[in-house]
């Protein structure tokens, strides 16, 4: 299968730089895989197309402040390096730029040298460093840390290096976000607030979470021709014993699983044994969905609108099925809804 089978058209006007300032404003396009039938509403109505028996499936993962702009030791040169993949205790892989400035043994000094970074491997094919860190970087994010954007956001103010806004701290994170480890968010879960939730599990809707750390393979670009080539960086994930227990209980009655978020689904399929039940509720995966795969646990998918070429659209039309998804992708193109991160959403039943 060729990669260019997943591109589109998309103006740029249509790339979302800032969220909706309520965030269950957000429209929302409603897709019935059986009927072929597609809707349009705001995403605050979409308890009216859940039913009370659903479990709804969110990934509690919390955005830590990943970006960090720090200076060579030698020279004083800026260097710009976004946290991507934690190995060990003190060490990290990371994206960093400009990559021409570094080689191993560089060392990068954060904080007016509160933190240093030692580059012990430079991986140039990928733009990506291996660095030892000798301090607390945990508080040195806390204390120096960025929002970790898209590159796509672009923000015209704030410091040269790494530029944000200051209500990105509060949204671009879920309102149920728990625990720290993912350098970008799970977008389809922006939409929902406290109120909302709460609705829907009045409704008798039952909600559980589970964790997907997100790192550089879900956002990483497909750099290969055909789709059957890409590979896919680990990531870790869990699922608690409660929330298993949930859901297998949930399959053997018949219950819709509603997975928010591409991460969700990617969860709950490496977790899945041949039957749908959890089998592996803790583990590091790779996990890479395609068209053709066949889907064991998740039965409905809210997500946001993603990247032309991107594996996130791969997965989407693996579970809508491609022409379907790709001719909703126009429509919504031509209706003008927002795209990626802070865009609007697709609910696909």
């Amino acid at each position: 299968m060729n990669v260019s089978e997943f591109d589109y058209a998309l103006p740029e006007n249509l790339i979302a730089q800032f969220p909706e300032k309520d965030r269950e404003q957000s429209r929302l396009m409603v897709l019935d895989r059986k009927e072929k039938t597609v809707t349009h509403t705001r995403f605050y109505n979409i308890a009216d197309y859940l039913k009370e028996t659903d479990i709804l499936v969110v990934n509690n993962t919390k955005v830590i402040p990943a970006r960090l702009i720090g200076e060579k030791e030698n020279t004083g040169g800026k260097i710009e390096v976004l946290l991507i993949n934690h190995l060990s205790e003190n060490i990290w892989e990371a994206l960093i730029r400009p990559l021409a400035r570094v080689k191993p043994e560089t060392k990068i000094l954060f904080g007016n040298g509160e933190l240093k970074a030692r580059i012990i491997e430079k991986k140039s094919d990928r733009g990506v460093i291996v660095f030892e860190c000798d301090g607390n970087i945990d508080e040195a994010l806390s204390k120096y840390g960025y929002v970790p954007l898209p590159p796509y956001i672009k923000r015209n103010y704030g410091p040269k290096y790494a530029p944000f806004h200051e209500q990105d701290k509060d949204s671009y994170q879920t309102v149920y976000a728990r625990e720290k480890g993912s350098v970008a968010a799970p977008t389809a879960g922006l939409h929902f607030t406290e109120s909302l939730l709460e609705k829907i599990k009045q409704k008798g809707i039952t909600v559980i979470t589970v964790t997907l750390h997100i790192g550089y393979g879900t956002f990483e670009t497909v750099r290969v021709l055909t789709v059957e080539d890409h590979q896919m960086g680990k990531e870790f994930y869990q699922i608690d014993e409660k929330a298993g227990l949930t859901i297998d209980e949930g399959k053997k009655m018949g219950r819709r699983i509603i997975a928010v978020g591409t991460t969700s689904v990617r969860t709950l399929e490496s977790a899945a044994g041949s039957r749908g039940e959890i089998m592996r509720p803790s583990d590091c995966t790779n996990l890479f969905v395609y068209p053709g795969y066949r889907f064991r646990l998740v039965d409905s998918l809210l997500t946001n609108f993603h990247l032309p070429k991107s594996t996130l659209l791969m997965l989407v039309c693996a579970f809508g099925g491609k022409n379907f998804i790709m001719n909703a992708y126009k429509e919504a193109v031509s209706r003008e809804y927002r795209f990626y991160s802070y865009g609007d959403a697709m609910l696909i039943l």
